[in-house]
């Protein structure tokens, strides 16, 4: 009976221990392991806007279609600026033959004696010369940016990547300058993890992280690129005319840990995983061993 009691006292007490044990090893992996659920998958966001303006012609991508660097997004109703070029074609040649013109003009006069011809006449015709010679240049500029008009008004695709919110459509008017649709660049996803403050003294720029989508069972294998340095200060804003800082006097009682934006570069991101900016994610970082740092 004795023995038994004491079987039950040293098994309960095993389980015990083992429990306090597994809930500090526990405690100690949530509060000092580098990892967080909250994750996001971005990517760069390119504004496509034309150069020239327009009556959209022809409209040849369609929303969250794919394209590759150099395709054609749509095309701008080139009759006028084909005009343009052919108007500054013209203007090259009628300058061109004026600039002949004043050439001529002024070896008739330089091999003339003094006592046919002014110096100030042979002057004169020197300046014309020059004066013609700037003007030919002034067309020739014109017919490049003619010709750089006309080429614009096809509107291509800067990078590799998926048609997103288009809202541009065959009969619109393009305005240069202004965002017509937008691309996400596909070579350029990443992810933002916003870790505790307690947890950056594990992170280094380069060590191994795994992402976990939450829609995806598989996992992408990325490491560390870069930690933010700054985030906002939102008990302090600046001063009116003192610029100086205006601290709020309000304390609280429960201090929360800030969460830094650290940026994970992703390695190879698997077949079956389609990226879409804004995903959540849970990022797992795994530090290296650090050599110990010699005085």
């Amino acid at each position: 009976m004795l023995a038994s009691r004491t079987f039950r006292v040293v098994v309960t007490a095993f389980v015990v221990a083992l429990a306090i044990t597994g809930g500090f090893f526990a405690w100690r992996l949530y509060v000092e392991s580098p990892w967080t659920r909250d994750g996001r998958v971005r990517a760069n966001v390119i504004l496509i806007a034309p150069e020239v303006s327009g009556t959209v012609a022809d409209m040849r991508v369609k929303d969250n279609q794919a394209v590759k660097k150099g395709d054609v997004l749509f095309v701008i109703d080139p009759e006028r600026y084909r005009f343009a070029l052919t108007q500054a074609e013209a203007n090259v040649e009628a300058r061109e033959q004026e600039q002949e013109q004043r050439r001529r003009e002024l070896e008739r006069r330089t091999r003339l004696s003094s006592a046919a011809i002014t110096v100030e006449a042979r002057e004169q015709a020197a300046t014309a010369v020059a004066l013609a010679e700037a003007a030919y240049d002034e067309a020739l500029a014109a017919l490049n940016t003619a010709r750089l008009d006309l080429d614009r008004t096809t509107v291509r695709s800067p990078v590799n990547g998926y048609v997103t919110n288009l809202q541009v459509h065959a009969g619109d008017y393009a305005v240069s300058g202004k965002a017509s649709l937008a691309l996400v660049d596909s070579d350029s996803f990443y992810v933002v993890g916003y870790f505790e403050e307690t947890k950056l003294r594990n992170l280094r720029e380069g060590d191994p992280a795994e992402v976990r989508l939450l829609g995806f069972p598989e996992e992408i294998a990325g490491r560390v690129e870069s930690i933010a340095r700054a985030i906002a200060d939102r008990e302090t804003v600046s001063g009116t005319g003192e610029l100086i800082a205006n601290v709020n006097p309000t304390f609280s009682w429960v201090r929360l840990a800030q969460r830094i934006p650290v940026r994970i570069a992703l390695d190879k991101v698997p077949d079956t995983i389609r990226l879409s900016a804004g995903m959540t994610a849970t990022v797992v970082v795994k530090p290296q061993r650090r050599s110990a740092a010699r005085p």
